[in-house]
């Protein structure tokens, strides 16, 4: 969930759960971890304008509508008309899963710029503390970075901790599609990394991704998303345990996923916590969702692959010295994320992780697991390599009518 690869980690999980269940047991109050973040002042106001404003003598439509209504509504507008909205609604129109991916960018390159600027008068207000400065300094580096180069922002919020989704190639014309779903501590500040830790931070693990899924079939044209555009639970308090933003994050999930432009196949490649946010999604999931990887899971609140109610396959690895093995597999009064999926039982077609080192290392180049999720996000199934716990993991896929799990 976390990069910690430490035994103090695994001693706080099973001290957490344990406490967690007890308190359960004896029918104490209620949990209330889960904390609502509210958007920051300039978003609201954006909003609230958004709700009043017309365009062509028509109201904007309502943000949180379904992608194909907000792709009809962009479809109505000219050229013109949808650079007017971007421009004047970089907050709204970047975030809105259906409007044309070009714009999304164009907006989201503005909300930058915005944020940029804003954040650097913070990171110069002599009324913050200097933790508050540092942290100024630190968004601003992010902005920045983000700004740098012709970089394909798709969603972007600087709101509390701040969400971000970028895309890799190009996302109108792929076949296929994958989206790196990430864990614990996913935030604007640890959406990517420099150094040794650059494949564990969502962005490092989305651009080696689509490196490798390039590598694995070139003629393929495929787009790889770092989907950071979610609240994750911050450390491994109660919120990682509950399933709270787990069913937040799937129905963001869902949106993107059903506003994504063209026919192209999905493939979603969920990281610790982010293996929990995907079985949570699985049930609603669009058809187009063709696999559903994930890596150092959890759990994925599902008794067995079956129980997840997907046509997708469903695949799962874990390396051997990640420490999320010793994280008890418990699913008691909603605490827990339920049965291991590399676990026979579970029903996953289990691959093989070798080379991963760890609980952060599963997209680090020359790895087979991360060969392994290149072979999958590209439709190369006879590539992947099984574990040794199950060499039938390429079981019905070249045999069934569409070649997905029954």
């Amino acid at each position: 969930m976390t990069s910690f690869d430490s035994s103090p980690t695994i001693t706080a999980w099973r001290a957490l759960l344990a406490i967690a269940v007890v308190f359960v047991m004896l029918a104490t109050t209620g949990w209330t971890a889960v904390r609502h973040q509210h958007a920051a002042a300039p978003r609201e106001i954006a909003l609230a304008s958004w709700a009043k404003d017309r365009i062509a003598g028509h109201a904007l439509p309502d943000p949180e509508a379904p992608a194909y209504r907000l792709a009809h509504f962009f479809a109505t507008l000219t050229a013109g008309q949808q650079v007017a909205l971007a421009d004047s609604y970089p907050l709204v129109v970047g975030n809105l899963n259906g409007a044309p991916s070009a714009l999304r960018y164009r907006a989201n390159r503005h909300a930058l710029a915005d944020a940029e600027t804003a954040e650097q008068q913070r990171a110069k207000d002599v009324r913050l503390s200097p933790d508050g400065r540092r942290q100024a300094v630190l968004r601003l580096e992010r902005f920045r970075s983000l700004l740098a180069g012709d970089r394909q922002i798709l969603a972007f919020d600087p709101s509390g901790r701040g969400r971000a989704a970028e895309v890799f190639g190009d996302l109108d014309r792929a076949d296929r599609v994958s989206v790196v779903v990430p864990g614990v501590d996913t935030n604007l500040l640890t959406l990517e990394r420099t150094g040794p830790k650059t494949n564990a931070a969502p962005v490092g693990m989305a651009r080696s991704l689509y490196g490798a899924e390039r590598a694995a079939r070139p003629g393929s044209r495929t787009a790889v998303i770092a989907w950071a555009d979610y609240t994750a639970p911050a450390g491994i308090g109660m919120d990682a345990v509950l399933g709270g933003l787990a069913r937040e994050g799937a129905e963001r999930l869902n949106a993107l996923v059903s506003g994504l432009p063209g026919l192209s196949d999905v493939t979603l490649v969920c990281h610790s916590y982010g293996s929990v946010v995907c079985g949570v999604a699985a049930r609603a999931l669009p058809s187009r969702v063709s696999d559903i990887a994930v890596a150092g899971s959890p759990g994925m609140r599902a008794d067995s692959a079956a129980g997840l109610h997907t046509r997708a396959r469903v695949w799962a690895m874990r390396d051997s010295g990640d420490w999320i093995a010793d994280v008890p597999n418990l699913a008691v009064g909603g605490l827990g994320h339920g049965a291991d999926p590399v676990d026979p039982d579970f029903g996953a077609r289990i691959v093989s992780a070798s080379g991963a080192v760890g609980h952060s290392g599963y997209f680090e180049p020359g790895t087979e697991s991360l060969d392994n999720f290149a072979a999958i996000g590209v439709g190369a199934y006879d590539s992947v390599s099984c574990a040794n716990s199950d060499q039938a993991c390429h079981r019905e896929i070249s045999g069934d009518a569409d070649g997905r799990r029954a």
